[in-house]
């Protein structure tokens, strides 16, 4: 009898945001295969019957490749067995849960995704910086920057307006600063950096567009991260009363500033 695969997303790292649908297809889950930016620190406790397989994902260095993983996913289900894949954030935000969705279906192996809290969104909020306010912003754009972006999309940024989130861009972000720049961005629009949203050691950095880059370097920015570039980032940086009571209830927050 074929089991099925259930793809997680487990949110921004802190087990409470886990959902819970979330909890009970880990309670249910006779193998889980699970990512480094996903809440694993109680998967014993999470799934008790299951067997636990770390697949990695860490930048640049994969434990698996995807295409090990996608057929461990199928052949684990081919076996009868009740498979979980958590993923950090949600499986359709940069988290290649099309992917997975696509080796199940070709193997007739039933699939189901349970959306998860995405740290675009819920990093940023964790930080005090709303995504959208009213007269400031009212769209919001997420890219990757796993690879940098191509001249044409960082004319499409500059021009758009709004709030720009950058997931996996700490690589990248030279080269994203100066892009933006070279196609009109000004150079005092505000950016933030949060680092490990969520996490007892969360830290914020934050400066201007022209200084970001100097400012990261000084503070030792490293990944997991997400970048915001936008007026919404003074919201937090400049002492609104709402966005600072956030600010505070953010374990660890730390700002460093230009």
């Amino acid at each position: 009898m074929t089991g099925r695969v259930t793809l997680v997303g487990g949110g921004p790292g802190r087990e409470e945001l886990l959902t819970v649908a979330a909890v009970r297809a880990l309670g249910s889950a006779d193998v889980v295969l699970y990512d480094r930016l996903a809440p694993h620190a109680r998967l014993a406790e999470l799934a008790p019957d299951a067997e636990l397989v770390d697949v990695g994902k860490q930048p640049g260095h994969h434990a698996l490749p995807q295409e090990e993983i996608e057929a461990l996913l199928v052949a684990h289900a081919l076996a009868g067995r009740n498979v979980v894949r958590l993923k950090g954030g949600d499986p359709y935000v940069f988290g290649r849960g099309g992917e997975e969705v696509l080796a199940c279906h070709r193997a007739g192996v039933p699939v189901e995704v349970l959306p998860g809290v995405t740290s675009a969104v819920a990093v940023p909020g964790a930080a005090g910086i709303p995504l959208t306010h009213r007269g400031i912003s009212r769209l919001f754009t997420v890219v990757s920057g796993h690879a940098p972006l191509s001249d044409d999309e960082l004319r499409h940024l500059a021009g758009l307006g709004g709030t720009i989130v950058v997931l996996m861009g700490v690589g990248t972000l030279p080269q994203l600063a100066a892009g933006l720049a070279r196609h009109g961005m000004a150079g005092s629009m505000p950016v933030a950096i949060i680092e490990r949203g969520f996490r007892c050691d969360q830290r914020t950095t934050v400066a201007d567009l022209s200084g970001i880059v100097s400012a990261a370097g000084l503070a030792g920015v490293s990944s997991p991260a997400v970048i915001v570039v936008g007026e919404v980032v003074r919201l937090a940086h400049d002492g609104d009363r709402t966005a600072a009571e956030l600010m505070e209830r953010a374990a660890g927050f730390a700002a460093v500033g230009t």
